[in-house]
């Protein structure tokens, strides 16, 4: 799609960079108005969606906040589409169907990597993931013990799984996944005998075992960062730059609140495509992501 460029921008964009920090409220505020020269080509809706989390009652009063400021910014309609279920939504995904998508890290560097999206804000915590047993379970020294056992977790194309499973090089010898939906579940799992091992991100261990003496740890993970809000091909660059400054404004901040209220509330911060970058490799064994 031809982005459109004009000598009224390109002064504008340059100029901007020359402005001092202390410009940067004008700035968010002058990113809530764009010019006819930042829109996008004029067409058919574009379309905000997420994973399968919730009703589409509840995941519209998060998301619909977010597709009405998506829609100022970029001057063009954004639509939320809710998803019922994770293979339609990696179908559409994976079918370049979604200009803007909030999920997980591996989901955004498999984005960048096929269908040229950048992560705008993010989430601020990182995930660490971790394989737990029984403290009690002296015959599970790593995960290479896990081989064929039976591992409570939620099933694949989450990301805790995902780094799970991305330990094993042969598939016939992976754990075999006990599926469950909740990491309290996960850890109730475990402790109830369904299940010799769980993953947990780190939080939810400490929070679940508060004493350290019912759990050990057998894997931990390396730091990912957290879900990231992206923008696809059918966004030019500029206009990807200023939602990155409006998301992250005082109206932004608003707009994602319901949103980032699932998610412990905390406020967005700028994302890369660095830290990304690579990230979709463990969806290198899953349903339409493969090739």
């Amino acid at each position: 799609m031809p982005r459109i460029k004009t000598p009224l921008v390109s002064f504008l964009f340059f100029s901007l960079a020359l402005l001092p920090w202390d410009t940067q409220a004008a700035d968010a505020q002058a990113a809530m108005h764009p010019s006819n020269a930042d829109t996008v080509t004029i067409g058919t809706s574009l379309i905000l969606s997420a994973p399968p989390r919730g009703t589409l009652a509840e995941e519209t009063q998060n998301y619909q906040p977010v597709a009405d400021f998506l829609s100022r910014i970029v001057g063009r309609k954004v639509v939320y589409e809710h998803s019922g279920n994770w293979l339609s939504y990696s179908q559409n995904m994976t079918q370049g169907k979604y200009d803007f998508v909030f999920d997980g890290p591996h989901f955004n560097g498999w984005r960048m990597e096929k269908q040229n999206h950048t992560p705008l804000v993010k989430l601020p915590e990182d995930f660490i993931f971790v394989v737990v047993v029984k403290a009690g379970n002296t015959a599970i020294q790593d995960m290479k013990k896990l081989a064929g056992r039976r591992i409570c977790a939620h099933a694949p194309p989450n990301l805790g799984t995902l780094t799970m499973l991305n330990q094993f090089d042969n598939p016939s010898r992976q754990p075999l996944i006990v599926e469950v939906q909740g990491w309290d579940n996960s850890y109730k799992g475990l402790i109830a005998g369904k299940c010799v091992a769980t993953v947990l991100p780190i939080k939810s261990k400490e929070k679940f075992d508060k004493d350290k003496n019912l759990t050990r740890v057998v894997y931990t993970s390396q730091v990912l960062p957290n879900q990231a809000i992206s923008a696809g091909p059918r966004i030019a660059p500029e206009i990807q730059a200023r939602l990155k400054q409006a998301l992250l404004s005082e109206d932004g901040k608003a707009a994602t609140a319901k949103l980032r209220s699932a998610y412990a509330g905390k406020d967005f911060v700028a994302a890369t495509r660095e830290e990304y970058a690579g990230l979709g490799l463990y969806l290198k064994d899953a349903l339409y992501y493969a090739n």
